[in-house]
């Protein structure tokens, strides 16, 4: 489509960013993307992307690419603690395309971002500044002005119809452009490893995520075919230092034969991730605003933190390219997703004291879960999964 003679800014070229800035590309806006690094950095391991985020990613133009790079788990093993065999197999694969339109896949992070960023490149009108030592932001009646220092030490000075910080849980636009709250940790770890397909031979299924249970922590693997690893992510209570090379874990572990043998497989090579969680009332002030974990960083507990950015973008995009200003934007945009994305941090926090539960209530917990049968969980978060955030008033005329 034509341009629109808007240019935005977005800080930050993480998922939410370059998701932001592909979605405002392709309704015609310029966009030019700040970025600390000084490449393509996405840390972490594994991701899970759920059909209402896949949605969207496929409307953009990665279908191929997330498919190349991805895999569509059987399902989901479930295990108690000490349980040798699942409690159940909760389905996924083609029951989610069937029921929601959309694959349910895991991939790694960095494949994703890369996918996106490659996803970019053939668009005149997006420009990605790698290796920014510095920018600020001001707003006024004519949108923003932007100051920075790129990675020569070169300063420069530029206008813009509005700023988007997509620049994560301890955001720089949250905290200091719109005076917003601090990140918030819930004294909780995450654990992230890659183990070799051979470490976990005869452990766990390499066609289905597993999810294992346990006092006080729980672990979730998944396959990464293309790669040949599982990736491995235990959620624990505690937050050791930097130094840290390994979880603490209590010694009952040891009675579980499976959590044992992905430990001993591990060894030192975890890496460490606090878990933090935004909570703010303010989103946006005039023509600056925030977009995914800047505005809403969740614990993972419900594996939606990146796909509450893809939909963030998804609403944005042509909010900001249809509105006069980007003030007007935001506050439609607020209106939109706030309560979308409170419901799911909600959930995501009751995961996590469910996963963790000791005896007894863990007796109840597997008996509600096996109750409810394989396709349970398809029934309980329909509304999660077939969400459609691109379906907003007018966006058809913009396409």
């Amino acid at each position: 489509m034509p341009g629109t003679g808007k240019t935005f800014y977005i800080a930050g070229a993480g998922i939410t960013g370059l998701t932001l800035a592909l979605a405002l590309a392709k309704f015609g806006a310029n966009v030019v993307v700040l970025e600390r690094s000084p490449t393509l950095t996405e840390f972490g391991a594994g991701l899970q992307i759920s059909p209402n985020a896949r949605l969207l990613l496929d409307r953009l133009g990665l279908d191929h690419a997330l498919a190349s790079q991805s895999l569509e788990p059987a399902g989901i093993d479930i295990y108690p603690f000490r349980r040798p065999a699942p409690l159940i197999t909760l389905q996924l694969g083609a029951l989610m395309r069937e029921r929601f339109g959309s694959p349910y896949a895991v991939m790694h992070r960095a494949d994703l971002a890369e996918a996106l960023y490659k996803a970019t490149r053939p668009f005149a009108n997006i420009d990605i500044i790698f290796g920014v030592r510095s920018w600020n932001a001001e707003s006024h009646e004519q949108g923003v002005t932007i100051s920075m220092e790129d990675a020569n030490g070169q300063s420069r000075k530029v206008r813009a119809h509005g700023l988007i910080g997509a620049d994560g849980v301890h955001s720089f636009t949250r905290r200091n452009l719109l005076a917003g709250a601090d990140a918030v940790s819930g004294g909780r770890t995450a654990w992230r490893t890659l183990l070799p397909f051979e470490a976990v031979t005869g452990q766990l299924a390499l066609d289905r995520v597993s999810v294992l249970f346990a006092p006080g922590f729980h672990a979730v693997c998944y396959p990464l075919p293309h790669r040949q690893q599982v990736n491995v992510a235990l959620f624990a209570k505690g937050m050791p230092d930097d130094a840290a090379r390994r979880p603490t874990l209590p010694k009952s572990v040891q009675r579980s034969a499976r959590l044992s043998a992905l430990l001993a497989a591990a060894a030192d090579t975890w890496t460490l991730w606090p878990l933090y969680t935004v909570s703010t009332p303010v989103w946006h002030k005039g023509n600056i605003g925030l977009a995914g974990d800047a505005a809403h960083a969740m614990v993972p507990f419900q594996a939606q933190g990146a796909a509450m950015g893809i939909e963030d973008a998804a609403v944005l995009a042509p909010l900001l390219v249809r509105h006069d200003n980007a003030e007007s934007a935001f506050i439609q945009y607020e209106t939109i997703r706030r309560e979308r994305v409170s419901r799911v941090a909600r959930i995501s926090q009751t995961n996590g004291r469910i996963f963790h539960m000791g005896w007894p209530f863990n007796l109840a917990r597997n008996l509600v879960i096996a109750a409810q049968g394989p396709r349970g969980h398809v029934n309980r978060l329909a509304w999660l999964y077939s969400h459609d955030a691109g379906l907003i008033p007018d966006q058809q005329s913009l396409a």
